[in-house]
């Protein structure tokens, strides 16, 4: 069954900057994380009527793009390919360039944890996301959540001390 397109069309409209924004951080890539929002967004048309009864259509689609992306980096292809621009630099729909993030070295260590911890991280601390809600997107114990977070935040103190002022 299609769903209805002005409710789906409005949920895009909605939310489509935000899991594109979720997408880059899961991915440090801007055109990756528009393919991330792409595929779940895809996903999503085709389950509408029951993601959209359910009331967890922004769970539902995270979780996606969270499995979307372990299966990606899970591939050696993946892994060969290397991007021609700078992954900081970001712009939006009209070209609009945005600044560059505050502090470079933050960002990279970040883009440097392992995928799991990187995505606890980005649904927990930019999603504003609980520890329940970022378990159940990422399938795991609220327990995990803390240990990932944990063991992130702990990597991310002892490699910015590393860093040279």
């Amino acid at each position: 069954m299609r769903p209805p397109d002005d409710e789906f069309a409005a949920y895009v409209t909605a939310r489509q900057d935000d899991l594109v924004r979720f997408g880059y951080l899961l991915t440090g890539d801007r055109m990756a994380g528009e393919d991330l929002a792409q595929i779940a967004l895809a996903k999503l048309y085709l389950r509408w009527d029951t993601i959209r009864q359910a009331q967890s259509t922004d769970a539902w689609v995270r979780r996606v793009m969270v499995n979307e992306h372990t299966s990606w980096w899970r591939r050696a292809w993946r892994r060969r390919e290397t991007l021609d621009v700078d992954p900081t630099r970001q712009s939006d729909r009209r070209g609009a360039i945005d600044p560059p993030p505050v502090d470079r070295e933050l960002w990279a260590q970040v883009m440097a944890l392992p995928p799991r911890q990187r995505a606890a991280v980005a649904l927990r601390y930019y999603e504003d996301l609980t520890e329940a809600q970022t378990a159940e997107i990422l399938g795991c114990s609220v327990g995990t959540v803390k240990s990932q977070v944990h063991r992130a935040l702990a990597t991310l103190r002892t490699k910015l001390e590393e860093v040279p002022a």
